[in-house]
């Protein structure tokens, strides 16, 4: 006897293909990190030539805080004393890195490995990027985003920059940003007229302006000055400035 062909059911429905709604999500997904990447770039671009009027880091601030003025000056109005002090304070390899300082990367976990607290190593590039772009916090995605903005800063922009940017936006007190305010706020000169003296101390304040203070400097502060200064005169004695066009 033949075999009859099944019938389909009047019920039964067709099924339903999930594949052109996931490539649309991929596709969606796809477009979006294209639009991000092409953004970044372009404002990272843009910077290079544009003066930014705040910063991520600015805007964060209470509002009393971020409601002081910030005074943004061109690299030709700040001292070469300042550009020494925070070369030799906080990025000694600036002009030869790529953006990361590997070397002080690996003494920091060494010494945290030994029983030691962990230490910060990031470079000035780093420590713009996060000015510029981010949110503060230690998680392995703000770090992610922060080598990423790192990486596009050292490439599109030439160190002579990232400097003279560095030393517009680092805050040096609370609430005070830019090398221009501390200045006339501590010294009650302009950012040109520094001196070693000065661009020593508000250096020496970089590693938590919150907590230590250029008008009543600690005994580490003024301890860190001193050497700083060392470290400026040695670096000037072994021609470490020369190829920095400031």
């Amino acid at each position: 006897m033949a075999r009859q062909s099944r019938r389909p059911r009047k019920n039964a429905k067709p099924k339903h293909d999930a594949r052109p709604f996931v490539r649309l999500i991929f596709a969606t997904l796809a477009a979006l990190a294209v639009a991000v990447v092409l953004a970044s770039v372009g404002a990272v671009a843009l910077l290079r030539y544009v003066d930014p009027p705040v910063t991520a880091m600015m805007l964060q601030q209470p509002i009393p805080i971020r409601s002081q003025a910030h005074v943004w000056v061109g690299r030709d109005a700040i001292s070469r004393a300042a550009a020494h002090a925070v070369i030799a304070a906080e990025d000694q390899r600036f002009l030869s890195h790529n953006g990361f300082d590997f070397d002080s990367i690996e003494k920091a976990v060494a010494a945290y490995r030994a029983g030691g607290r962990l230490r910060g190593a990031s470079t000035i590039s780093q420590q713009v990027a996060k000015n510029l772009f981010l949110w503060p916090g230690r998680s392995f995605v703000r770090k992610g985003v922060e080598a990423y903005f790192t990486l596009l800063i050292e490439s599109l922009w030439p160190k002579e920059r990232i400097l003279e940017v560095y030393l517009n936006v680092a805050e040096l007190g609370e609430g005070i940003f830019g090398v221009e305010a501390a200045a006339r706020k501590y010294f009650g000169v302009s950012a040109s007229e520094l001196d070693d003296e000065q661009a020593a101390l508000l250096a020496a304040v970089l590693p938590n302006p919150k907590r230590y203070r250029v008008d009543r400097p600690s005994d580490y502060v003024e301890g860190r000055k001193r050497w700083i200064l060392g470290q400026m005169r040695s670096l000037r004695a072994d021609g470490h400035y020369k190829e920095l066009e400031w």
